[in-house]
């Protein structure tokens, strides 16, 4: 199978620091994570300065009275933010990454020369944001939060529409709360979303810990996404739903693990570790007491017993009735060479 690429997302988790930002990704780089990425925006051309924060960002930042806005103006990178945090991606070689939230946060990132493309969640019923995205003609993931099947069959027209390919797009069922209750996760829509659209699925996960996105591995995604944080009690929106480092260290290599044991060509056979082992663990028949040379072998002479290079015991019926050719103790291993 192909490697599933796994995005860690730091977000806004940098709380507007350059320097937390490139502490989550020396944590991006120590988990082997593919990409690390962020958010590209300006709080003045994606918010209102009266929308209200959602009610897990009041929870998050323990702040009721501040806007979105207003948490968002702190959270803002630069372009010399984001020159600073590619170049240091490039020394540590890892693959910087970023979300933008309007045309102008496309065009931008389109000047950095981006290679794919990731629509948000809150951006899926953006038709201008789609037809821009769709435009710079590349791969597309697109996560669904919040979206029925119609939701995402506008999008994936909307996109075709101008330019991509069916094939360019990987769609991420997610949920958009921070974090996810276990019992709204709804897994199985991921691969209801890839049988309805014909397209590659993959999941942006919002639960606490570890389980949800190794189990969409298993189910077939092809694109994982998770937050992380330096630490879940850092103020700040997203932290509350984000894994610390030593988790997403943990869930990369379950990932990988994962990977391996779905690797395999589905037929049912030994395999090369286990063959070994046969001859150890299964039985073979031997004697259950001492016989003398022509003795008539019943059920009640036979028992079956490790090691199994004897005779199989599903030759069982083929023994029996026949005759020993010479004295042999109990718990002797038969060959077919001691019967006649």
């Amino acid at each position: 199978m192909k490697k599933v690429l796994i995005i860690a997302e730091a977000g806004v988790n940098h709380n507007g620091n350059i320097n937390t930002a490139k502490k989550l990704i020396d944590v991006a780089v120590e988990a082997k994570v593919d990409l690390v990425k962020f958010q590209t925006f300006k709080a003045d051309s994606i918010v209102s300065p009266q929308a209200k924060k959602a009610d897990y960002q009041i929870k998050n930042t323990k702040d009721r009275d501040a806007t979105q806005y207003e948490m968002l103006k702190k959270l803002e990178l630069s372009h010399q933010d984001h020159v600073e945090l590619i170049d240091y991606c490039k020394g540590k070689g890892i693959d910087f990454f970023s979300t933008a939230f309007d045309v102008a946060g496309i065009d931008y990132l389109e000047s950095l020369n981006f290679p794919i493309f990731k629509v948000p969640s809150g951006e899926i019923t953006n038709y201008p944001y789609l037809k821009a995205i769709a435009l710079k003609s590349k791969p597309i993931i697109l996560s669904t939060g919040m979206c029925n099947l119609t939701d995402i069959e506008q999008a994936i027209n909307t996109l075709m529409k101008y330019g991509t390919l069916r094939s360019d797009i990987t769609v991420l069922h997610c949920n958009t709360e921070y974090p996810t209750p276990m019992k709204d996760v709804n897994l199985k829509a991921m691969n209801t979303i890839g049988q309805a659209f014909g397209v590659k699925v993959g999941y942006s996960d919002h639960t606490l810990g570890i389980e949800v996105p190794i189990a969409a591995v298993a189910l077939g995604a092809t694109v994982i996404e998770k937050h992380f944080t330096l630490d879940r009690n850092f103020p700040g929106p997203d932290h509350r739903a984000s894994l610390e480092p030593n988790e997403l260290k943990a869930m990369v290599l379950a990932i990988r693990n994962i990977e391996s044991a779905l690797s395999g060509n589905g037929i049912k056979e030994a395999s090369e570790s286990e063959v070994k082992n046969k001859s150890i663990a299964r039985k073979s028949i031997h004697l259950k007491n001492s016989v003398t040379k022509g003795t008539l072998i019943t059920e009640d002479d036979l028992i079956p017993l490790r090691p199994g290079d004897g005779i199989s015991t599903m030759k069982y019926d083929e023994v029996i009735g026949r005759v020993v050719n010479k004295d042999v103790n109990a718990f002797h291993k038969l060959i077919w060479n001691d019967l006649i």
